[in-house]
């Protein structure tokens, strides 16, 4: 009777668990949960990207063939949607897991990038570049680089160093490119080349009213106010009027309304005078939320 040879060797393994621990790539998920409201598709594919690169990881670790994904993304929506916030963690999130040596993030726009006169250009746009390695350079309105009407516009030049850094030196930067959907849409047409660089495109929605406000509650909190009860149906159908008007920007116009709000409380308590107790000074009434011009004009305020 013939036997089976039985392998000596032992296969290796490694344990999901202990290498979440060690990379703590769950806390920054959970503060990412904690920071930001709603975002549910963003935040799916936040986990699933750093799901892919743990995963790749072990991989390496276990001297499996693996080669290094590609991590430049594009994030789109409206402004205040969390894009920055989200770039930060991620930065974060590639560093814990050692694709990135620094874990930092350099935000800048066009300004930062281009320069005014021939020769300009490179220079500014090397600096920042030096500034970000190790990292993420998170570039914002990224379609104002390319300027369709203008061919001796210098943000060409600014491009085409970014295309070649970003195939060159993908091991040691990240770059993320963000604006409105449409806008990138039409920037990517103009620029095949740095679309086929971004390997993960991630859109944020808008977020809804009752989301909203959610976040002028935490925003409140953190500064230690309140709504009163009507007050927070006030604000509730500020956001509904709000919402329907130019220029609003998400989270950012319901900061911006809450410094007014605050404003118009401290004023109605610096008229009335006399004594206050600890709960005048906290709680944001009806009143500072109806005097918003959006309700007497059907306009934005001014900030």
């Amino acid at each position: 009777m013939d036997l089976v040879p039985q392998s000596t060797e032992v296969e290796a393994s490694m344990d999901f668990d202990t290498v979440l621990g060690e990379t703590k790539v769950l806390d920054i998920l959970a503060q990412l949960d904690k920071e930001l409201v709603g975002l549910v598709p963003v935040k799916t594919r936040i986990r699933e990207i750093a799901a892919l690169l743990l995963v790749d990881k072990m991989r390496r670790q276990l001297e499996l063939s693996s080669q290094t994904p590609s991590l430049h993304m594009s994030f789109t929506g409206n402004p205040g949607t969390g894009k920055t916030t989200v770039a930060m963690r991620m930065a974060e999130i590639l560093h814990r897991l050692g694709y990135v040596r620094k874990g930092h993030m350099v935000a800048v726009t066009r300004d930062d990038l281009v320069g005014q006169y021939i020769g300009h250009t490179a220079p500014k746009t090397k600096e920042v570049l030096k500034r970000a390695m190790g990292g993420v350079l998170f570039i914002d309105e990224a379609y104002y680089l390319y300027r369709e009407e203008n061919e001796r516009d210098y943000g060409q030049e600014t491009i085409e160093i970014l295309l070649q850094v970003m195939e060159n030196q993908r091991d040691d930067l990240v770059v993320i490119l963000a604006g409105y959907k449409d806008r990138m849409d039409r920037f990517f047409k103009s620029n095949p080349g740095m679309r086929s660089r971004i390997a993960h495109h991630i859109d944020f929605p808008d977020y809804s009213a009752d989301e909203l406000l959610l976040i002028a509650e935490l925003m409140l909190a953190e500064q230690h106010y309140r709504l009163s009860p009507d007050a927070r149906t006030a604000f509730r159908s500020y956001l509904e009027k709000r919402m329907q008007m130019p220029n609003f920007a998400n989270a950012r116009s319901i900061r911006n309304a809450l410094d007014r709000a605050r404003l118009r409380q401290a004023n109605r308590l610096f008229a009335k005078g006399g004594r206050v107790q600890k709960d005048d000074l906290i709680t944001i009434e009806a009143e500072d939320i109806l005097a918003s011009r959006v309700f007497s004009q059907g306009v934005p305020d001014q900030g």
